[in-house]
């Protein structure tokens, strides 16, 4: 493989990498309200979080799996609709994930811009 075909691979591995676990916190700030899969796509790509539905819907299992969402059905209208939204517990793990990457961002922060500097 070229370098140049490696360095794009994986830096491509690694933004996916980093982007996991920040479309976690985004998903879980989202769903303080109940939200249907495509409602909170919309809501995140308005915030400029662009996520796909084949990356939401196994995440929202996966969440619904741990206890930090709980998912119901719609069938009031015409097409029925999952809807997702927090747990107690999802709101406490929130919480507890945002006060987190508010001190890790802003700690990296510092670091990088010091990088800058040099």
């Amino acid at each position: 493989m070229e370098w140049g075909k490696y360095m794009d691979s994986l830096l491509q591995s690694l933004i996916i990498e980093l982007r996991r676990g920040t479309l976690t916190l985004a998903v879980l700030s989202q769903l303080r309200t109940p939200q249907y899969g495509y409602s909170l796509v919309q809501c995140l790509e308005r915030s400029g979080i662009v996520i796909e539905q084949s990356t939401l819907y196994p995440l929202l299992r996966r969440l619904e799996k741990q206890g930090l969402v709980t998912s119901s059905w719609d069938t009031s209208e015409a097409r029925p609709r999952k809807y997702y939204e927090l747990s107690a517990y999802g709101e406490e793990i929130f919480h507890e994930l945002k006060k987190e990457w508010l001190n890790s961002s802003k700690e990296l922060y510092l670091l990088l811009q010091g990088e800058e500097r040099e």
